[in-house]
């Protein structure tokens, strides 16, 4: 009995199958980077153009970057054995499970079921793409992101802000409140978004680049509740509902809400880059008592708070060579340390405060 071994064209070919792509195409200009997503549903590109529109634009590039097709289906049966991707540390549950061929890699989402087909010729999403849209926001992001490590700029897991051109990055321990920090600041009119949860850094000419993904902030009702430009995110009876709750109950309450900055903070409020001046690691405590306090630290000596900055690049990551990253590569300590020599790094004790540490902020960085 002869077994076929699966190859880019034959999955592509199952994913495909005879779909007809739509005359509508999603056209992003991210940096320098020009992405184009092609689909067999409008609705989907509809949503799609809704979510990018800071960095979408009108009219066709003659040749993108990126290429990408989104089949909207039901979750595809590839009839391929997976393999599952281990969580980073603290992380539980299954997540993804990926299946790689030769110079491809397939991933599938065990929750909801949807296929990516990730190579250097083809990246293809399949499955309901327009329930779990996000997911396909996510496979987008991720061509960016290795557009961005195949041209030398390192992975971060912090949030990013800008002010006068000025880059400052915030980093924290997983529940830390980055993003419920970093909209915090933002009420200042004069601080501009970069990103919330994947920063890119990146040495040149005795100076450190910053760049974000268009990847929106994704919030729960914790975050929403204590700041005012977030409300209208929330229906008045879920505001007051989550209002009269507890500190410590609304702040375990895990239901994600996107943030479209440009809707709530207004216009020109995002940048693509920024030179990086600042990093502040939150190091603070939630049952402490003690007031919150902003200290300069070397990070060579406190190298046990790389472990807030460093972050994976995730099953999608394929070099400039064509290697795919494993589940159980080790971080490289040494590249974050030189990348960020010339970089004012700080340090957030106690208790947690976030209209304290934004004073802090916008008075000894910013």
């Amino acid at each position: 009995m002869t077994t076929t071994i699966p190859t880019i064209e034959s999955i592509s070919q199952q994913l495909i199958r005879d779909q007809q792509m739509v005359s509508d195409v999603l056209h992003l200009k991210i940096g320098d980077c020009c992405l184009n997503l092609y689909s067999n549903s409008k609705t989907l590109i509809d949503k799609l153009n809704h979510y990018f529109s800071h960095c979408n634009v009108i009219g066709e590039h003659d040749s993108a970057d990126i290429d990408i097709i989104a089949i909207e289906s039901e979750a595809p049966e590839l009839g391929i054995n997976f393999t599952d991707w281990q969580r980073e540390p603290g992380k539980t549950g299954r997540k993804d499970e990926y299946h790689d061929l030769q110079n491809a890699r397939v991933v599938r989402k065990v929750r909801t079921g949807m296929v990516f087909l990730q190579s250097e010729q083809k990246r293809i999403a399949a499955g309901p793409c327009i329930k779990y849209d996000n997911q396909v926001i996510n496979f987008i992001n991720s061509q960016y992101m290795n557009w961005l490590q195949q041209r030398g700029w390192l992975i971060c897991h912090a949030s990013g802000l800008s002010h006068n051109n000025k880059g400052f990055a915030i980093a924290g321990f997983s529940g830390g409140g980055k993003s419920t920090l970093m909209l915090d600041m933002m009420k200042d009119p004069t601080i501009s978004y970069i990103t919330n949860d994947r920063l890119f850094i990146k040495s040149s000419s005795n100076k450190t680049d910053m760049a974000g993904i268009p990847k929106l902030p994704r919030i729960n009702p914790g975050t929403i509740t204590g700041n005012s430009t977030l409300h209208p995110l929330l229906s008045k009876q879920e505001l007051d509902h989550y209002q009269a709750m507890a500190r410590e109950e609304l702040w375990d309450i895990e239901k994600k809400y996107d943030v479209f900055i440009k809707e709530l903070y207004g216009d020109q409020r995002i940048q693509d880059v920024s030179q990086l001046e600042a990093f502040i690691i939150l190091n603070w405590q939630r049952q402490s008592n003690d007031p919150v306090t902003l200290t300069q630290i070397n990070l060579q000596d406190h190298r046990e708070l790389l472990k807030a900055i460093m972050k994976p690049s995730g099953p999608f990551y394929q070099d400039a060579q064509g290697i795919f990253q494993k589940d159980e590569l080790d971080l490289d300590e040494e590249a974050y340390l030189s990348m960020l020599s010339g970089i004012k790094i700080y340090e957030a004790h106690g208790g947690i405060d976030f209209g304290q540490l934004t004073k802090l902020c916008m008075t000894n960085i910013m």
